[in-house]
């Protein structure tokens, strides 16, 4: 991984940190295991979906509620498929 690379990772995951516990256990080993193999647009939505508000963001992942945006209903769903699947 190139030094910018690094840097740009480390910047998501002290950004995927929340401080929520219920959060932090799906957001981290996302951003360290499936992250990186991201294509380009899912890791778009990854970076959109940080910038959202915690308490949406435990609505979504609680799955009491659906993202309007489909960007970030399709991140979640990945996030949620990879701890829950099938």
């Amino acid at each position: 991984m190139s030094e910018k690379s690094q840097a740009e990772f480390n910047r998501l995951w002290w950004h995927s940190r929340r401080g929520m516990l219920e959060l932090d256990v799906l957001l981290i080993p996302f951003l360290e295991e499936a992250y990186p193999s991201l294509p380009e647009e899912d890791r778009q939505r990854y970076h959109k979906l940080i910038q959202c508000e915690d308490a949406d963001m435990f609505e979504w992942f609680m799955q009491r509620s659906e993202p309007d945006d489909p960007d970030l209903r399709r991140i979640v769903r990945l996030i949620l498929d990879r701890v829950q699947p099938d």
